[in-house]
């Protein structure tokens, strides 16, 4: 069965997670370091394509606390052009990720993670929220 894989698409580093076989679950996979350079970012996915049967992207769309897009949503939307020009046979969703990176702190809190880690995994923790709100929705 195909799977998703959540997008929590930044400038810097961009986290991945991806569901189970069954589309039940999201669990992360891993950040993307890419200081700026989508290229890094869509090489990468091309990669993972190659392991993982995936047919549908999910990325956060940072909307303001409003509902309005913000200047991040705009850096976003940019990047899902550029997915939708490279992977033209994978769906591209596009969700609400408002507040999930203050979730991912909070989590990261509650279970004592080291400062120096939380900044290598907030944006994968960060793209299992985005992936679970897709899915359980």
């Amino acid at each position: 069965m195909s799977r998703k894989l959540g997008i929590d698409y930044g400038l810097a580093r961009t986290g991945i997670a991806i569901t189970d076989e069954l589309g039940i679950t999201a669990q992360g996979l891993e950040t993307i370091n890419s200081n700026g350079n989508d290229k890094i970012i869509l090489k990468r996915l091309a990669e993972l394509l190659e392991i993982y049967d995936i047919d549908t992207f999910v990325i956060g769309n940072p909307l303001n606390m409003d509902g309005t897009p913000s200047k991040r949503s705009e850096e976003t939307l940019k990047f899902i052009h550029k997915l939708k020009s490279r992977f033209n046979n994978i769906e591209i969703v596009s969700v609400d990720e408002r507040l999930t990176t203050v979730e991912a702190h909070k989590t990261m809190n509650y279970l004592n993670i080291d400062n120096k880690k939380k900044k290598q995994i907030v944006d994968t923790i960060s793209a299992i929220y985005i992936l679970e709100s897709y899915i359980n929705k």
